[in-house]
């Protein structure tokens, strides 16, 4: 009989250890006391601490492209899609920044381990806005969806970010849709 895939469990715990220790901090022995096993027991499903955090980080950006792809793909008005992509990218990161100090570390797109990762989330958001922006009628689509991501990445770091995405994103579409 196979053995169960707990992967999620592992990921769920380095998640856990991750909130208290920070990545570097974070040891096998931790993220296996904090499922109840052996360490032995995690080297089953992630090759290392590197590769627990790696696929971490993968399955947090994958769940918050997921909700942007499904935005992006209803049948809502370009402004409503356009909107709930860019929240799929705030509700990430404020999410990660509200459960600890430690977890923004899953968010630099300059870290060895997963920047890459970083960097992908970022291009395929840049891409779901482009098609949306275009679709829309956006004149220069592609600049338009770079300037969508730096309004969220400049909301990231506002006293409170919920409060102005609505009013944000609405003045953006409505002065990225006009052409000059």
């Amino acid at each position: 009989m196979p053995v169960a895939d707990r992967t999620d469990e592992v990921l769920d715990a380095a998640y856990a250890c991750l909130t208290r220790y920070g990545v570097r901090r974070t040891t096998m022995d931790d993220i296996a006391t904090e499922m109840g096993v052996s360490r032995s027991a995690v080297y089953q499903y992630v090759r290392n601490k590197d590769a627990a955090f790696r696929l971490l980080v993968e399955r947090l950006h994958e769940q918050a492209l997921d909700q942007a792809r499904a935005v992006a793909t209803c049948d809502a008005p370009a402004a409503d899609r356009v909107r709930g992509v860019l929240q799929a990218k705030l509700d990430l990161v404020l999410r990660l920044r509200g459960d600890s100090p430690h977890t923004a570390e899953l968010l630099d797109a300059k870290a060895r381990l997963f920047g890459d990762i970083c960097t992908t989330f970022t291009t395929e958001l840049h891409a779901l806005l482009t098609g949306l922006l275009r679709e829309s009628g956006t004149a220069n689509a592609e600049d338009a969806a770079q300037i969508c991501i730096s309004l969220v990445v400049g909301l990231e770091n506002a006293a409170d970010p919920e409060r102005l995405f609505a009013r944000a994103a609405d003045a953006l579409h409505i002065g990225l849709a006009i052409r000059r």
